[in-house]
């Protein structure tokens, strides 16, 4: 048996990998069973190159936990090592990246985004142990299998053994700090999150059942000895959907692969299979969920992978933000990581791939649109939060959207951008030349000033979703000589002014008799009064707000709005018409006290349209109303 030390000057070097590493401690059983599945590979690799002309056998990885003993053994039958190997990665390689780590790098912030740099990922077994053993045996013809002890300091042992199968056994005795590692749910937990589609068979077993030992030993009152014995179960999928050519797969299979990632879930709508090896590698699958009008952004519901090893569901490096709205798989091999893999660096792959990703989704629901419209526009709904918020973050993917992002109007017609400038083109320009998109967020709310607006041969827009202030103001930018104009941000002369003069019923002198009694029932604080020359057909009082104002507060309760916007008071025009009869007979109304009440009732009814009549204010309407009926 050799002893030896680690040449290293830093004698605490473990407790300093310890500390960088301890917000993650979970990831050394990742760590170890990769470099176990690696191991196994490289064999695999090997023996097809007629490097190695053994038997490769099943190959497979274990994870054994032994509760009493307290040890979990992760176990290989892969390439193995010999001793001079152990003594040139395990002693020199990985520590002389681990002394240059805490060299370079005690005294940084943030330094455990550095530690991948090093080759640490073995060490990442002293977070949770008080000893590690290496028990391995190489496959080269004759190899002498050796076992490796320490005890987190750089002090080893390196001894000769007899094991008899090829491979590597990494043994973890548990330090009292992590016994939660003892225990068999933690253990699954953390393999069916990080290990579930590992490319070779990994089982996990612990030593909990006792049989009588094969051998007939007896112990000292002469019953016959019991052995702990492994009961392993497989607990991954060595071929993932994402990993196979979609020419494979079925529809069928997309959605059970779906189950398979969110069980008791929706089935999604749509997917994507990607599937790239140039310029860099990736593969993956994407499904579109029913997002309907929800825009909480659901994120970590796409996972990252490398090589079948789960990294992350942290994907903000990887994919842009509004794709963080689909769920699925990425998988690539060339994506930069630290020895934690939890850690995206940002670098010109990563850039590629997100790019290829927006590129990919946006070329689908292009493909999509135009094979079938029909189907497209009846999945708009679900789809619309997505699209309209991709075209407000991503300029390239807002290029590509032009061409499938739709608008409905509130008589269920689906549009193009382009196809709905044709069709108001001219029947909604105004005297400046600038065509007028006249919207609303509520058909329902609005279903008398739309059908007023239908009436005269205008369109109107239904623009529901939470995005719409947002993405209006863009399209405003986008479109030229348009703007867009909520139904109710004022008379509909106004929002669409052809420049026709209607003569007024009421003179100045009318109006300024009239608008002080107005005030005394609408506070001025809230409502400015408004007289417009409209046709005695329109309503004879009408709430609107501008649209500037009302359309600001709303991005930024969305976010993205001037900050100061969200302090306003709110302010409404009350707009009268100058032309309607009972605006008429309110002027002739002789007694005070009955002018007061139908300007009272004139103006309810306003509030009442807009939705702005509760409380007291609705008992009196409905008090008073009952009386003029009297």
């Amino acid at each position: 048996m050799a002893t030896g030390k680690i040449n290293v000057q830093t004698e605490n070097i473990f407790p300093i990998i310890k500390k960088f590493l301890y917000s993650d401690t979970e990831i050394f059983l990742r760590e170890l069973v990769s470099n176990a599945v690696d191991a196994s590979q490289k064999l695999k690799t090997l023996s097809s190159l007629g490097e190695f002309k053994g038997e490769v056998g099943e190959l497979q990885v274990e994870v054994i936990l032994d509760k009493e003993a307290k040890t979990i053994t992760v176990r290989d039958n892969g390439i193995g090592m010999t001793g001079e190997e152990v003594d040139k990665y395990i002693n020199q390689i990985a520590f002389s990246g681990a002394e240059e780590f805490v060299q370079k790098y005690k005294d940084t912030e943030g330094a455990a985004a550095m530690i991948g740099h090093f080759g640490l990922g073995f060490y990442s077994s002293f977070m949770v142990s008080s000893q590690v053993e290496i028990k391995t045996l190489s496959f080269k013809e004759g190899s002498k299998a050796v076992k490796w002890t320490s005890d987190g300091t750089p002090e080893y042992t390196l001894e000769e053994i007899e094991k008899e199968t090829r491979g590597t056994d990494i043994v973890m005795h548990i330090a009292d700090d992590s016994t939660e590692f003892l225990e068999e749910a933690r253990i699954s937990a953390i393999l069916n999150k990080y290990c579930k589609f590992l490319p070779v068979d990994i089982k996990f077993g612990t030593k909990t059942t006792q049989i009588d030992s094969p051998s007939g030993e007896k112990d000292e009152d002469g019953k016959l000895k019991k052995e702990s014995v492994e009961v392993p179960n497989i607990i991954n999928n060595t071929a993932p959907m994402w990993a196979k050519a979609p020419t494979e797969l079925k529809a069928e299979d997309y959605d059970n692969f779906y189950q398979e990632l969110y069980p008791m879930s929706e089935k999604p709508l749509f997917n994507i299979h990607l599937n790239v090896d140039y310029p860099f590698n990736l593969t993956g699958i994407l499904y579109f969920p029913k997002l309907k009008k929800d825009i909480q952004i659901q994120k970590n519901k796409i996972q990252l992978y490398s090589n079948q090893v789960f990294i992350t569901d942290s994907v903000e490096n990887i994919v842009p933000e509004f794709m963080q709205l689909l769920h699925g798989v990425i998988d690539s091999p060339d994506i930069p990581l630290n020895v934690s893999r939890s850690y995206l660096q940002s670098d010109s792959n990563v850039k590629k791939i997100s790019s290829y990703i927006t590129k990919k989704v946006a070329d689908k629901l292009n493909s999509m649109f135009k094979e079938n419209r029909k189907d497209f526009e009846s999945k708009w709904e679900d789809i619309s939060v997505f699209i309209e918020y991709g075209m407000l973050s991503d300029d390239k993917f807002e290029e590509k959207a032009k061409k499938f992002a739709l608008l409905r109007n509130t008589a269920n017609e689906f549009f193009t951008l382009e196809e709905y400038g044709e069709k108001v083109k001219e029947t909604q320009k105004d005297k400046d030349d600038k065509v007028v998109y006249l919207y609303t967020n509520n058909a329902e709310e609005h279903h008398a000033l739309i059908e007023n607006a239908t009436s005269k041969g205008y369109d109107v827009l239904l623009l529901d979703s939470p995005l719409a202030p947002h993405l209006i103001s863009k399209l405003e930018q986008s479109l030229e000589k348009v703007s867009f104009a909520r139904i109710d941000a004022d008379t509909l002369e106004k929002l669409i002014d052809k420049g026709e003069e209607v003569p007024s019923k009421l003179s100045k002198e009318d109006e300024e008799a009239l608008k002080p009694i107005i005030e005394s029932v609408m506070p001025k604080e809230k409502f400015m009064v408004d007289f417009q020359s409209l046709s005695e057909t329109d309503s004879p009082m009408q709430i609107t707000e501008a649209e500037f104002m009302r359309r600001m507060k709303e991005q930024q309760a969305l976010g993205g709005g001037m900050g100061f916007m969200g302090t306003m008071p709110e302010m409404y025009n009350l707009v009268v018409n100058s032309n309607h009869p009972l605006i008429s007979k309110i002027l002739e109304t002789k007694t005070e006290k009955k002018k007061k009440q139908l300007i009272e009732q004139a103006t309810d009814l306003a509030l009442l349209a807009k939705g702005m009549l509760t409380g007291k204010k609705l008992t009196e309407f409905l008090k008073r109303s009952v009386d003029i009926i009297k």
